[in-house]
């Protein structure tokens, strides 16, 4: 094993014509950091590493960006829904689309973001690195941000900018939020220079591995909580879209993000920077053309099967180990191709939840309030699965596996979808309008009598099934991707949002009234079905492997 300077050494990367020297940041000695023997690996118990200071900093860069992001994006059913009341604090809107056109708009919105993380994995490994690519991005997030302030503000409602205002802001937006996705939580992990476990002795004596796969999943785990906590901030910009402006709450997320933009420059050299090499996404659909045009067979891609010339010809930059990469790959993480089921079930929080919210009584809380339980959920109950609830099953023999956790979280959220069902159900059979769910008494419009706080389980329910799904799954493809296709894996996990919004539009039809009902007892049962199937088919890759020992 190398020596201290060695190891430091080996972490010098040049990055064209700058030189980067990262340290280990690490105070465990050479004696300290053995690797572990086999009776070792199944006797001690197993931790994760020490976070990075620049992990801290980007989890911190991702609080300030989701910030922004929720806290323009928490608005904008309304905004989109609704017109401009005619009473002071009455139900806040602009545009006055109608809820169909809102959930269509919104779920489009998200397609996109999610569509555009491979375009920024490609630009980050191809060409520019994860570092240059997450700030050039960012100028073009903050110009969309600047475009849907300035088309919210009073004398753009009146010449009707504000529709096209929001869907050119939209698609900038996307674009810039869908550069950074891949890189933000790519590049976090980057900071971990341990990849293999080793033994620690803690200052109590007691000897423990410190595992490379608890590290990363505790690093995700930080990185959804501060992800969480930024999504906390339509709390602020839902109060002030009702009782100040949409300007204003879209004024707010514009300065958090430049802060985070400012944030993540100064810590340039903190970071461990990889320079761009050869994007490996390229590489993948080169791999699958090349097998679809030969047999459709991966072994038919390998640049074995070729003589030097024809493997100039393909342009083929890969070897054979790259194809089997592959292969691996794509059996490892079949799982997340259910996937888009599950987001078609989460996008209800971001648009037909909030509508949902509006046809009951308030009591002066704003209906897009409500959504902020599903961060809040997130953001305590997180930290406690990650520092006790994990660990504490680990140490009695119980160690709930990945897939068996993502099955369990479809699970929740088809019982979020059915009694999200039930609530609609008795919306529409509560007075005084009904079905209606608006009508107009004493000149003034008037919602069903019915509390907004029966959506609360609905939120927390979602929640539950985030922390199980979203945080397990990305952290299990991570690791189960091999190292050259990590960043890959990760930005085609995204895009299984991306598909999800695009199922999330074959159920607009039913996101009106009198429909409601069935959209979500049917997502209820597409989910639940999809979670017992994802049990039987794939519990068998959550058989654990054990390490390699030397």
């Amino acid at each position: 094993m190398m020596e201290e300077d060695e190891v430091i050494e080996s972490c010098r990367i040049e990055e064209k014509d700058t030189r980067i020297e990262v340290s280990t940041r690490d105070d465990i000695s050479h004696n300290q950091r053995k690797q572990p023997i086999l009776e070792e690996l199944t006797t001690l118990e197993k931790v994760p590493d020490r976070m990075p200071k620049a992990a801290f900093l980007i989890c911190i860069c991702e609080f300030c960006e989701r910030f922004a992001y929720w806290g323009a994006v928490g608005p904008f059913q309304n905004y989109i829904e609704f017109p401009v009341p005619k009473e002071k604090h009455g139900q806040p809107g602009v545009i006055g689309a109608g809820q169909q056109t809102a959930t269509t708009l919104t779920l489009f919105f998200q397609f996109f973001c999610f569509a555009i993380p491979a375009l920024g994995a490609i630009i980050a490994d191809q060409y520019l690195g994860r570092y240059k690519t997450i700030l050039i991005f960012s100028l073009v997030y903050t110009t969309g941000l600047i475009i849907l302030t300035l088309t919210a503000i009073p004398p753009a409602i009146e010449v009707k900018a504000s529709l096209p205002g929001l869907i050119v802001s939209m698609i900038i937006i996307g674009i810039g939020t869908g550069g950074i996705k891949t890189n933000c939580v790519t590049m976090a992990a980057d900071q971990f220079l341990h990849k293999d476990p080793y033994v620690k002795t803690l200052k109590s004596g007691k000897k423990v591995i410190v595992d490379p796969e608890l590290t990363i999943s505790s690093m995700f785990h930080w990185f959804f909580f501060s992800l969480s906590l930024g999504s906390l901030s339509p709390m602020i910009t839902t109060y002030v879209e009702k009782y100040h402006s949409f300007w204003m709450a879209f004024l707010i997320p514009t300065i958090m993000f430049l802060i985070s933009v400012i944030i993540f420059g100064i810590g340039s050299k903190l970071y461990i920077k990889i320079p761009p090499n050869n994007s490996a996404l390229l590489d993948l659909f080169n791999v699958f053309r090349l097998a679809f045009k030969n047999g459709r067979n991966l072994d038919n891609a390998k640049p074995s099967k070729f003589s030097l010339d024809v493997a100039k010809q393909y342009k083929i930059k890969w070897d054979d180990t790259f194809v089997d990469q592959i292969r691996a790959s794509i059996k490892a993480c079949r799982v997340i191709l259910a996937y888009p089921i599950y987001w078609a079930c989460y996008m209800q929080v971001y648009n037909n939840l909030i509508s949902q919210a509006a046809t009951m009584t308030t009591n002066f809380i704003p209906n897009d309030m409500m959504y902020n339980l599903n961060p809040i959920t997130v953001m305590i109950f997180t930290p406690i699965a990650d520092n006790f609830f994990y660990p504490a099953l680990r140490r009695i023999g119980i160690n709930p596996r990945p897939v068996t956790r993502i099955a369990i979280g479809f699970i929740i959220i088809a019982s979020a979808m059915l009694y999200t069902a039930i609530v609609q159900y008795i919306i529409y059979n509560t007075g005084p309008c009904f079905e209606a769910t608006h009508c107009i008494i004493d000149g003034k419009p008037v919602p069903n009598d019915i509390n907004i706080w029966w959506q609360a389980p609905s939120y927390i329910l979602i929640a539950f099934s985030e922390i199980l799904v979203c945080i397990t799954g990305l952290n299990y493809v991570f690791n189960k991707a091999p190292l050259q296709l990590k960043s890959t894996i990760t930005a085609l996990y995204l895009m299984t949002l991306a598909a999800g919004s695009l199922l999330g539009l074959v159920f607009v039809p039913l996101s009106k009234d009198p429909y409601l009902v069935w959209l979500y007892s049917i997502l209820a049962a597409i989910s639940s079905i999809t979670g017992v199937c994802l049990f039987i088919f794939f519990r068998d890759s959550d058989v654990e492997k054990t390490p390699e020992v030397i």
